[in-house]
């Protein structure tokens, strides 16, 4: 992330999508040593890996690489990874499985089994970044996977967020208090919001959270 920001503060304000996206692989992968190159090809799980979106001014184009959230005018746009859903109701469906047989909810909010059930999937998952979705991680992006909007020229509200927020709203404050009824009411997410990852003990949210918002 500290190395795509960089990257973000230093390149050409006019810079196109595929440039951008040929120049932060590159960036990014000349911080991995030569050695480390054959086996971060061979195992993907251990690429230092980001998802970003990108507002360019001068395009009036929004990216999105990666998983990552986007309001446009209050219409959703999301980049999920294809399996994301898959694995999240396999976790789902073993969490209950765990509390029918007597587990509690704060046993799992303690140690998500259910999350281990899941792990190898998701780890297999990693061979097709890149491939059957995009993220910034030093290798070729696939740039199919890489959702460019453009808008006209008339005054838009734009909200950028990471995948930490089940229920994208149009202020921070809105977005929070959905984050905070989602914890209180279904902390393992498992039923209104399905998760490959639930609220654990001592934690306020599941997953990462960036938020902002701006008019153009």
């Amino acid at each position: 992330m500290k190395l795509v920001s960089r990257y973000i503060r230093r390149m050409p304000k006019d810079i196109t999508c595929e440039v951008f996206l040929r120049g932060v692989t590159t960036y990014v992968r000349k911080h991995y040593k030569k050695s480390m190159l054959p086996r971060l090809t061979e195992h993907a799980e251990e690429r230092l890996t980001c998802s970003a979106v990108i507002y360019s001014r001068l395009q009036r184009q929004v990216w999105m690489v990666g998983d990552c959230l986007c309001l446009i005018d209050g219409e959703l746009y999301e980049n999920p990874k294809p399996e994301e859903a898959v694995y999240a109701a396999k976790r789902a469906e073993k969490s209950k499985e765990l509390l029918a047989s007597g587990t509690t909810i704060d046993e799992l909010l303690t140690h998500d089994e259910a999350r281990d059930y899941i792990l190898a999937d998701i780890v297999d998952s990693t061979k097709r970044q890149n491939i059957t979705f995009s993220v910034i991680d030093g290798f070729p992006i696939a740039q199919q996977h890489v959702p460019v909007y453009t808008l006209d020229f008339q005054p838009h509200e734009i909200v950028f967020a990471s995948d930490g927020y089940p229920f994208l709203c149009s202020t921070l404050a809105e977005s929070e208090q959905r984050l905070e009824e989602q914890r209180k009411n279904d902390p393992l997410n498992i039923q209104t919001f399905i998760a490959s990852k639930a609220f654990m003990k001592g934690q306020d949210s599941f997953d990462d959270r960036t938020y902002i918002r701006f008019e153009v």
